[in-house]
């Protein structure tokens, strides 16, 4: 379970920002204005942070702030696409079916966590 989360981050990081990036990111960064350049650079630097991100969550998987930074800024990026462009919702592999399986997964693992501290108490 926390391994699918870490490669979620890492795979997402990679495929759709850096490797080549998805027209729903472009739509994405394309919408706050930027020109396509621009959006293309903030796009990459998002795969980039999301990889670095998920090889945090790899090496510090027993921290429990960090799964909780995992969890707020899921659901900050889910409120970004509704704010933003709320159409994408009902879009096939959407925020809605990504992030709330993720932020599930991630509640489980901090209980797991909790548990593996109260052990060695």
């Amino acid at each position: 379970m926390v391994q699918i989360v870490i490669w979620v981050s890492i795979i997402h990081g990679f495929f759709p920002k850096l490797y080549h990036i998805a027209p729903l990111e472009k739509l994405m960064t394309g919408s706050a204005g930027y020109s396509e350049q621009v959006s293309d650079l903030i796009t990459r630097s998002a795969g980039v942070g999301e990889i670095i991100f998920g090889v945090c969550l790899f090496v510090f998987y027993k921290n429990k702030y960090l799964v909780i930074l995992n969890i707020l800024a899921l659901i900050g990026l889910l409120l970004a696409v509704v704010a933003v462009q709320p159409q994408l919702l009902i879009e096939a592999f959407n925020p809605v079916t990504t992030n709330l399986p993720l932020i599930g997964l991630s509640v489980i693992w901090l209980k797991e966590i909790k548990q593996l501290n109260n052990r060695y108490l």
